[in-house]
């Protein structure tokens, strides 16, 4: 979890906006029953909960939501953003190993979402 949280939190600074302060916003909440119905893959009648990261940074076009995630796949060069493309796919690994979700969403240019589901004990 503490890699989960590092990574996370790593990216939504490293693609910060150049002349913007760096904002970074992380709640949670528990799903409803209905709600975790909707994701399909998850276990009905346990609880789980969703926690979200947000920031204000660079973005990305939401058609990438699910490449981002992908081992070695990258949306910006390596001399802009430095790092070696197995974060995002790290964080993934992580949240399934845990039985959970993890998604983005995006706006390019006003930042992005990282939305993790995950159970509330584990197996």
């Amino acid at each position: 979890m503490e890699q989960l949280f590092h990574n996370l939190i790593s990216n939504a600074l490293k693609f910060s906006k150049e002349d913007t302060p760096p904002r970074i916003t992380i709640s949670s909440k528990a799903l409803t029953n209905e709600e975790v119905r909707n994701y399909g893959a998850l276990k009905e009648n346990e609880t789980y909960y969703e926690l979200i990261f947000k920031d204000n940074g660079i973005g990305f076009e939401n058609e990438y939501a699910e490449q981002i995630f992908v081992i070695f796949q990258r949306l910006n060069d390596r001399h802009s953003y430095p790092g070696t493309g197995i974060g995002l796919s790290l964080c993934r690994k992580i949240v399934n190993n845990h039985g959970g979700k993890i998604y983005a969403t995006s706006i390019e240019g006003e930042g992005a979402e990282f939305h993790v589901v995950l159970p509330e004990k584990q197996a």
